[in-house]
């Protein structure tokens, strides 16, 4: 069942990622995203735990989503990266179109992406 989400900017977590100590990171990256989005330095980062994000084999898997943007698949995190995804998604969010410099990647999220998805109705050109 679909249930609505947050309008803007948001870390889509995989709460059920077992990550490679098959501990339940996933959890605890949702929750140490959650805690640190409420920091003003994040505001306008919303973080939306999900049971499944069907990635099993990159877990912990997280997307980074916005209306009218890129949007982006990435795995392979630990509570440990939570800085870093949130400073990759306040440059998503500030971009124009969800493509952000490469120069601007925080080092915790190099290496971890999976996937780009266009936004609905859309192409990436």
């Amino acid at each position: 069942m679909l249930l609505p989400g947050p309008d803007g900017t948001a870390l889509v977590v995989c709460t059920t990622c077992r990550g490679p100590g098959g501990d339940g990171d996933g959890g605890r990256l949702a929750t140490e995203l959650a805690r640190l989005a409420g920091e003003p330095a994040y505001a306008g980062i919303a973080v939306a735990p999900l049971a499944c994000l069907w990635s099993c084999g990159a877990g912990v898997s997280v997307q980074l989503r916005a209306p009218a943007k890129i949007g982006y698949v990435m795995g392979g995190f630990a509570a440990a990266d939570a800085r870093d995804l949130l400073a990759f998604a306040l440059a998503y969010a500030a971009s124009v179109d969800g493509e952000v410099p490469f120069d601007d990647w925080p080092a915790g999220v190099l290496g971890h992406f999976i996937a780009r998805t266009p936004p609905p109705g859309m192409t990436i050109g």
